[in-house]
């Protein structure tokens, strides 16, 4: 896995920043030495290398927009002269763990460890030029021999590991960002899903989710490179064992499914290899031609609720990959479950929307066109008789179609997407109030504590939504004389109240939205409206003596 550009500067940086620290080790070990065997070349080659380190690390501290670094060809240049220079392999062997850290960060551990088996060599051929060849030498030289590679190799692998973490974490962080609620959840999972394929090396992705509340499963399907827009397949919750894999604590590997197949896999709870794999059931592996399967669930709210599984791995698969497999899933666990939440609260939203608008169409214009067509009968069968009485009740049914013309052109207004910035919210409220003095039979009092409201958009929009519909609902129903409605905010809060004297609800008291949730009344619009901001909803009312809906809406 290749880190990205971002990850690559960050590994950079710290080769960069880690350069100078051991050559200033390496020059004090030098300057250690007896006065005597100073080796006065030594040190000025390592004084003038630190210089020009220090010189690269600040200009990398302080121009971030500068990429400026030291290739590693140059370090391994420099360590060749520094053996060839030093007396000392103490202080040679500060600028060799340097060498063999940049050279894992750059070249993976395998490179780097031939690298280190080669210094070490290099050192050994040193070391027995400047040395007289005796029994005591061959034992000291298997010591340094050993004691160099190891640390080398040790060192390579710090940095190998430093490169790997980088690159995952990049890597995570993409498919993170790939998870966009703007996008929709078919989107963001079709991108998500190509990205595992790609980096696995496989032929299909898959995605299966189990809908408690919906009591079905969910499948999404992504081949690499498939650019086309995906719909989830709706399974029953019979099918689970065909995609769930039966057992959902189980993270497995099948790198062969025929016959009896060859696997591995433990418990993703507490780590044990399983006994007994789990298996892919026929008819699932022939939909899907399936011949290899890695699979690891995903978690909501501490629970199982599903599984991302990659088929037809390019390669076969290793504990490595199913461990990392294992720790992408993890990652992926909160964002894609704020996905799915936020897809079953629109799908809530939206239903919730249907439900009012047909029974406003219900209890609106169809009651209404009911009515007219019982009308129309009875003036056809008076027609011949009585033509006068058939004309007026023909002129009192065109005001009726009028106004129900009007009524359902105000719901089509209202369905219109709508947006409310601050600065507009109050000439907006005033606007609507003086048609609606036109057309209802009630005085309306518009009440505004401050002209200049600094309220977000959102809050904005759903405020004027609450007013619009409440107003509508007087009009409607209360059979008022007198509304007032007053609009507020402070440092915390912004509050709406909208006051009537006409029949108020048909109970009594004064309750919140959650408690008119429990007992099946009140507004259920508003109430989702309110709730949609994060407000609170109560509604006092006096049947026979008018109502009042007071929204109080967090502004922190």
């Amino acid at each position: 896995m290749q880190s990205h550009a971002a990850e690559r500067r960050h590994i950079e940086r710290q080769v960069t920043f880690a350069r100078p620290i051991l050559l200033v080790l390496a020059l004090v070990e030098l300057l250690e030495l007896e006065p005597s065997a100073h080796p006065h070349r030594a040190i000025l080659f390592v004084a003038v290398y630190l210089g020009a380190a220090l010189v690269v690390a600040l200009v990398q501290s302080f121009f971030l927009a500068i990429d400026l670094h030291v290739p590693l060809a140059v370090d391994l240049a420099v360590l060749a002269a520094f053996l060839i220079l030093t007396p000392s392999v103490v202080s040679f062997w500060f600028l060799y763990l340097f060498v063999l850290f940049g050279a894992g960060v750059h070249w993976g551990l395998r490179r780097a460890t031939l690298l280190a088996g080669g210094i070490t060599l290099a050192l050994l051929l040193r070391t027995a030029i400047r040395g007289a060849v005796h029994g005591p030498a061959v034992i000291s030289w298997v010591a340094l021999a050993t004691g160099t590679f190891a640390a080398g190799a040790g060192l390579a692998f710090l940095g190998e590991r430093n490169r790997r973490h980088a690159a995952e974490h990049d890597f995570l962080t993409r498919l993170s960002g790939l998870l966009q609620v703007d996008q929709g959840v078919a989107e963001s999972l079709r991108r998500v899903l190509d990205e595992l394929a790609r980096a696995f090396a496989c032929q299909l992705a898959l995605l299966v989710f189990r809908d408690a509340d919906l009591e079905r499963i969910f499948l999404w399907k992504v081949r690499p490179g498939e650019s086309e827009r995906i719909s989830p397949e709706s399974l029953p919750l019979t099918r689970g064992d065909g995609f769930l894999l039966d057992d959902l604590d189980a993270t497995l590997c099948w790198n062969s499914l025929e016959g009896a197949g060859e696997g591995f896999g433990w418990n993703r709870r507490d780590g044990r290899r399983l006994p007994k794999l789990p298996r892919l059931p026929g008819p699932s592996r022939k939909e899907m031609n399936l011949r290899s399967v890695l699979a690891a669930t995903f978690e909501f709210t501490g629970q199982a609720a599903g599984r991302v599984l990659l088929g037809n791995g390019q390669r076969k698969f290793s504990p490595q990959d199913l461990r990392w497999l294992e720790r992408i899933v993890r990652h992926m666990g909160p964002p894609l479950e704020n996905l799915f939440l936020l897809r079953h609260l629109r799908t809530r939203a939206i239903e919730a929307e249907r439900s009012r608008i047909s029974r406003d169409l219900h209890d609106g214009i169809l009651q209404t066109l009911l009515s007219v067509e019982i009308q129309l009968d009875v003036l056809r069968r008076k027609f011949l008789q009585s033509p006068e009485q058939v004309a007026h009740g023909l002129a009192t049914l065109q005001q009726t179609v009028r106004n129900e013309s009007e009524e359902l052109r105000r719901m089509v207004t209202d369905l219109r997407p709508l947006r409310v910035q601050s600065a507009d919210l109050v000439d907006l409220m005033r606007g609507f109030a003086e048609r609606f003095r036109d057309e209802a039979s009630f005085v309306l009092d518009l009440l505004i504590d401050s002209a200049e409201l600094t309220i977000p958009d959102r809050i904005c929009r759903e405020i004027f939504q609450i007013y619009r519909e409440a107003l509508n609902n007087i009009k409607k129903h209360a059979r008022a004389t007198h509304v007032v409605v007053k609009l507020w905010q402070d440092d915390s809060q912004v509050v709406l109240v909208v006051d009537d004297n006409g029949e108020g609800f048909s109970f009594a008291g004064r309750f919140t939205g959650d408690e008119l949730d429990r007992l099946r009344l009140g507004p259920i619009s508003i109430k989702e409206r309110t709730r949609s901001v994060g407000g609170v909803l109560t509604v006092e009312s006096s049947p026979g003596h008018g109502a009042r809906l007071t929204v109080e809406v967090p502004l922190g």
